[in-house]
C-alpha cells in the first residue's frame, strides 16, 4: 500500500535519522570530485551496459500526475511536440507514445547508451520521434530543435544527476526551444527522501549531493532551491510542492518514506 500527500512543508525527520545525517559531514576529496564530474557520461553508460532496460520501470503514471500533457491543448486532436530531456532508455517516452497518438517527441540523453536503446525499441519511429545525443549542460539544443517550438518539456529524475553548479545551463537550454506560454513539467527528488537517507559516509558531495557506489550522482531538491534554480532563468513558477509518499511493506512491516518535488514552471 502507499499513502501519499502533496505540500510545501519539507518531511521532519525523526531524531535517529537527524543525528545520522548531523554525523555525515566529511565531503568526497576534490580529486575525487573532479573525477566524477569528468567521468560523469562515462559512469552513466556502464549503468546502462550493466542493466541494459531492465532497471527503470515504464512510468504510466506520467499523465495522471501531469495532466498539462492533456491540458495544454487547445482542441482535443491538437498535435502536441513534446521534449523529454534525458530520457533514458525510454521508459517514459514510449508509454506516452502509445497513450497519446497526437504527439511528436523530442528525446535526449547525456549516455550514448540509452539512445541506442531508444533507437532499437519496437515502438520508436521516425515519424513520431527524433532521439539524439546530448549532454544539456554544454550542448545546443537548436542543433536539433528549432527555437521556440516545444509544447512540453519534461525534466522528470534528470537534474538530480547533474552537478548543481551546472544545473542552470540545462534549464537555460531548455528554454530557447520552449515555446512562450508553455512549461516544463519537472518531478525529481526530494529533500530527506529514503535515498538520501541511506548512503553510507564518504559518499557526501556537498549539501545534498551524495555518490552512488557506482559514480552516478544524485542530488535532493528542497523547494526553495528549486525555485530559485528557475526563477533565475526567467522561468515563472505555476506549481512547485513536495510530494511525499509513504510506502508500507507489509510483509517486512517496514514504512518507505519517499519524497519527491513535482514542479511546473513557465517560460513568459
Amino acid at each position: 500500500g502507499a499513502f501519499q500527500k502533496k505540500g510545501h512543508s519539507a518531511r521532519v525527520l525523526s531524531p535517529e535519522e537527524a543525528e545520522r545525517l548531523a554525523k555525515d559531514q566529511v565531503l568526497v576529496s576534490e580529486f575525487k570530485q573532479l573525477k566524477l564530474e569528468k567521468e560523469a557520461q562515462k559512469n552513466w553508460d556502464l549503468f546502462y551496459k550493466r542493466n541494459s532496460t531492465n532497471f527503470f520501470k515504464d512510468r504510466h503514471w506520467t499523465t495522471r500526475e501531469f495532466q498539462e500533457l492533456k491540458a495544454c491543448r487547445e482542441f482535443a486532436d491538437e498535435k502536441l511536440t513534446i521534449l523529454e530531456a534525458g530520457c533514458g532508455v525510454g521508459n517514459c517516452l514510449f508509454p506516452l507514445l502509445e497513450e497519446d497518438l497526437n504527439i511528436f517527441a523530442y528525446a535526449c540523453d547525456f549516455s550514448p547508451r540509452a539512445v541506442e536503446y531508444v533507437k532499437k525499441n519496437a515502438l520508436y519511429s521516425t515519424e513520431r520521434c527524433k532521439v539524439f545525443h546530448c549532454d544539456l549542460t554544454k550542448d545546443d539544443l537548436l542543433d536539433n530543435i528549432p527555437a521556440d517550438s516545444v509544447d512540453v518539456v519534461t525534466l522528470i529524475f534528470v537534474l538530480s544527476a547533474i552537478h548543481p553548479d551546472k544545473m542552470h545551463l540545462v534549464l537555460k537550454n531548455i528554454y530557447k526551444v520552449l515555446k512562450p506560454g508553455k512549461c516544463v513539467l519537472f518531478r525529481d527528488y526530494g529533500l530527506y527522501d529514503h535515498a538520501m537517507l541511506r548512503f553510507k559516509s564518504s559518499s557526501k558531495l556537498g549539501e545534498n549531493f551524495y555518490v552512488r557506489q557506482d559514480g552516478t550522482r544524485s542530488y535532493f531538491f528542497t523547494e526553495e532551491f528549486l525555485s530559485q534554480l528557475f526563477k533565475a532563468e526567467g522561468y515563472e513558477q505555476v506549481v512547485n510542492e513536495y510530494v511525499q509518499r509513504e510506502t508500507v511493506n507489509r510483509k517486512e512491516d517496514l514504512c518507505v518514506p519517499r519524497v519527491f518535488l513535482q514542479g511546473k514552471f513557465r517560460k513568459p
